[in-house]
């Protein structure tokens, strides 16, 4: 269960509000929708960049912050892990298109 942080509640919402998009970006990529995945992405980024902006944090809120963060970043072990196949398809798949155009090139140059 997640405390409200007493000193800084806009602060912990801010937090609640990165867990929960971290949650919808683990959804997606368990259910292969990586396009949707980085637009989340790109939601999550301006998320944590506007934390930026926090002062120093109490004992208190640095405590009540730790549950939400634990799970931010679970989610975001459990994104990786789903995302690491997709990776490697993509990097053979470039790999590939790579040779491809090494050998285009080979026999365009030979043909001149």
């Amino acid at each position: 269960m997640i405390l409200p942080m007493s000193h800084s509640p806009s602060i912990l919402r801010q937090y609640e509000i990165i867990a929960g998009i971290s949650q919808r970006m683990l959804a997606e990529a368990r259910a292969n929708n990586w396009d949707s995945v980085v637009d989340l992405g790109e939601q999550y980024h301006d998320a944590v960049e506007s934390l930026r902006s926090i002062k120093e944090l109490s004992t208190e809120d640095r405590q009540a912050r730790k549950e939400v963060l634990t799970k931010i970043l679970d989610d975001d072990a459990h994104i990786r892990m789903l995302a690491a196949p997709e990776l490697g398809r993509l990097s053979s798949l470039l790999g590939n298109m790579k040779r491809q155009q090494s050998v285009l090139h080979a026999y365009s140059s030979n043909a001149s």
